[in-house]
């Protein structure tokens, strides 16, 4: 496989028992991506707790804890590949409770898989798991309506989940969703389309997710490159070399191209990309590179390097944003945080606590405070000038996260509006 072979980080998301754990299985058993002393391992463990089948969720839900409750309380990352991708999937808890392990895992997420079990149809958890997905952005969301062999492969009931999960995901704005019947238990329309869902025409899960257009998932417009070290050899053969390092965020840069550095707001032109096998021409995101400039400018740190664009980003101290606060110990408005935005941090106050997202109704409420999983619209002032865009526009610029002094714990991440 090439290096070069595209990635594609999904997430499982939907209520207790709809079948997170054991879809992801049968996605890895039946794309030969599990080793055979894994499978021989799950097997004993389900002859001790008397399945007649091998339990395909126990690949997943790796923690002790998990298994002996047969629930999956933490996110439980997998990797595997076929010819055509890489993926890294994250099985994220159903519980309400966990609400930010889910936020965690979706905001790296190119796509959302949502379950829904055919029985029961969408549920409260449903609706929640597909806002948070819409909420962090995103891009693509399939939603699978699994354990279809519990109602006989009714094409009439998958038509009316579809219908009641449209009519609510219009409410959120979503704009690619795709809807797929199948079975994790037995494998149906999986990684094989099986022969009982011959009335759906469209692709089988695995399908799908290598066929997935991502390119354009990443901002490809407006060059963003905040600058993580300042690169000073002290050697002979490099003791005037003077480069910037970082990964590209957004955009694209070429030799000769003139940026801006925010937020000083100097101009200058990319002299050299360097990489570890080379020079290059031209580079993307979301590449690794050095840059050399053709004038010397004052450049540390948490600088963002910018080209013209029709979409320039903000340099502000005051931002609105949205929150999730993540830490057992609740926010105190009148108490000093630190911000980490991009590779710059900063010291922060929250200077209003405008409203608390019910994220099982959408409904808004007054809050003076903010527990753990908590989503609120808030507004933050910062002791240094952070150069930002709206998260809409660009998930890098756009996201930060919040720190307490005192115990270096991130407690709270936050998408920029």
């Amino acid at each position: 496989m090439s290096d070069t072979t595209q990635l594609l980080r999904f997430i499982t998301a939907g209520s207790v028992d709809d079948g997170k754990s054991t879809l992801i299985g049968r996605l890895l058993h039946d794309s030969k991506s599990i080793f055979e002393d894994q499978y021989s391992a799950i097997s004993k463990t389900s002859e001790k707790r008397g399945r007649a089948a091998v339990d395909l969720s126990l690949l997943t839900d790796g923690l002790q804890a998990e298994r002996e409750q047969g629930i999956t309380i933490d996110v439980a990352y997998r990797y595997f590949a076929t010819p055509k991708r890489k993926f890294i999937i994250g099985d994220t808890p159903g519980h309400e409770q966990y609400t930010r392990n889910m936020v965690t895992a979706a905001s790296t997420a190119n796509l959302a898989i949502i379950l829904i079990d055919a029985r029961r149809g969408v549920l409260t958890q449903t609706r929640r798991h597909t806002f948070l997905a819409s909420l962090v952005g995103v891009p693509h969301i399939v939603v699978a309506v699994n354990k279809m062999d519990m109602v006989d492969y009714s094409q009439a009931r998958f038509d009316e989940i579809v219908a009641e999960y449209t009519a609510f995901a219009a409410q959120l704005n979503l704009h690619d969703v795709t809807f797929i019947p199948l079975s994790a238990l037995n494998g149906d329309m999986v990684v094989e389309r099986g022969d009982s869902l011959n009335w759906y025409t469209g692709p089988a899960l695995l399908e799908l997710l290598e066929q997935v257009e991502i390119d354009h998932d990443v901002n490809t417009d407006d060059f963003r490159f905040p600058v993580q070290w300042v690169c000073r050899p002290q050697t002979e053969e490099y003791h005037d070399f003077r480069g910037f390092m970082g990964r590209i965020e957004a955009g694209e840069v070429s030799v000769g191209d003139e940026i801006t550095v925010l937020p000083s707001g100097h101009s200058t032109t990319v002299k050299e990309i360097v990489t570890y096998d080379g020079k290059l021409q031209t580079a993307f995101a979301p590449q690794s590179v050095t840059l050399t400039l053709s004038d010397e400018i004052d450049i540390s740190r948490g600088d963002l390097f910018v080209k013209a664009s029709a979409h320039p980003p903000k340099v502000e101290k005051e931002f609105e944003a949205t929150l999730c606060w993540l830490s057992e110990t609740p926010l105190e408005k009148h108490r000093k945080y630190l911000v980490k935005h991009t590779t710059r941090t900063a010291k922060c106050l929250f200077s209003r606590l405008d409203y608390r997202v019910d994220v099982n109704t959408l409904e808004h409420h007054a809050v003076e405070k903010l527990n753990m999983n908590d989503i609120a619209r808030v507004a933050l002032k910062t002791q240094l000038p952070l150069v930002f865009d709206s998260y809409t526009t660009d998930r890098a610029t756009g996201s930060f996260i919040v720190i307490d002094e005192a115990t270096n714990n991130t407690v709270a991440a936050g998408m920029i509006v």
